[in-house]
């Protein structure tokens, strides 16, 4: 039995094929090169080499071919030690061995086996197709040689007309970009609500409302605005007599069970919270209750971790 035809396979895919009891192919890459004295370019080759040490049966050949032919795996090594035996009689008369599209065995005068590979296959997968050429370089060209110009260079000049026109055109473009953000909101700093718990939701734009005019309801003291100038809302705040009081507001809503909802989760976290009215139909949550603003502004803070809307407000 030829079993050649399976060693051909196995070399496409893997680097080492062994023939159990005579020697192993071993494949060596090779990357792509350029022979300059014939001018010929070769691709990437897997080339072939034997060596007749690696003549253990690591399982690869024998169980490429049970699996090829359907037989068991110790008729698949008789039919390998057959084909060897049949290899060794035919050296041992002097014969040459040629293994197709791989090699030739013979042997020397020492009686060892020499193999020759047969360079004209490719075991390299990703060179199919690609095959030798060669290319004669091009004749009468120097990299060393520049080409010179010659004549004056003239200095590209733009003319006025055109300057006048550009300047025409750019100069009230920028007088909108400049008069736009001086007109509008653009620049103005704008407050952004946002909070992870839903139930949070300040009223801003009530308490915006109240701060501009005078009125006997329960005025919002955002904490940004706290101690920012002479126009801060907490200056009038502050010379209120000691009866009001000064409410730690974490939400308001317009839903009752919203408000219920943020009071019994202040309760769970270790707070005093209680409802209170609030403009417009709101329903203001206060986590705490102080005498003073300052008391207010200090454990607004730490109730800002977690409801980082709070803000405080003053009531009565």
């Amino acid at each position: 039995m030829d079993i050649t035809s399976y060693i051909r396979e196995l070399l496409f895919g893997h680097d080492c094929v062994i023939v159990p009891g005579f020697g192993g192919f071993v494949c060596n890459y090779m990357p792509a090169r350029i022979d300059r004295a014939s001018n010929m370019f070769y691709p990437p080759v897997k080339q072939i080499s034997f060596n007749r040490n690696l003549n253990h049966n690591d399982g690869l050949l024998v169980g490429r071919i049970s699996e090829s032919l359907k037989i068991s795996y110790g008729d698949a090594r008789n039919h390998v030690a057959d084909f060897v035996e049949g290899i060794r009689k035919r050296l041992s008369k002097g014969e040459k061995v040629v293994f197709e599209n791989i090699g030739t065995f013979t042997n020397n005068h020492e009686g060892n086996v020499q193999f020759e590979p047969d360079r004209d296959v490719n075991y390299h997968l990703d060179s199919f197709g690609l095959t030798a050429f060669t290319a004669e370089p091009l004749q009468g060209y120097d990299i060393r040689h520049k080409i010179l110009k010659t004549g004056k260079e003239t200095s590209r000049q733009i003319p006025l007309r055109k300057i006048l026109w550009r300047a025409a055109v750019i100069i009230p473009l920028l007088g909108v970009l400049v008069a736009v953000p001086l007109t509008t909101d653009i620049l103005k700093n704008k407050v952004q609500t946002t909070n992870l718990n839903p139930l949070a939701s300040v009223e801003f734009e009530a308490s915006k409302a109240e701060s501009g005019k005078p009125s006997d309801e329960k005025a919002a003291v955002p904490l940004s605005d706290i101690g920012a100038g002479e126009d801060d809302v907490s200056q009038p705040i502050a010379e209120e007599t000691t009866a009001e009081a000064y409410y730690l507001i974490a939400g308001s809503f317009k839903s009752e069970a919203n408000a219920e909802s943020l009071l019994a989760m202040l309760e769970q976290d270790g707070y005093k919270p209680e409802l209170i009215s609030g403009p417009n139909g709101f329903i203001r949550v206060s986590a705490m209750s102080f005498t003073a603003l300052e008391d207010a502004v200090q454990k607004k803070d730490s109730v800002g971790r977690k409801y980082p809307d709070a803000w405080i407000a003053k009531g009565k």
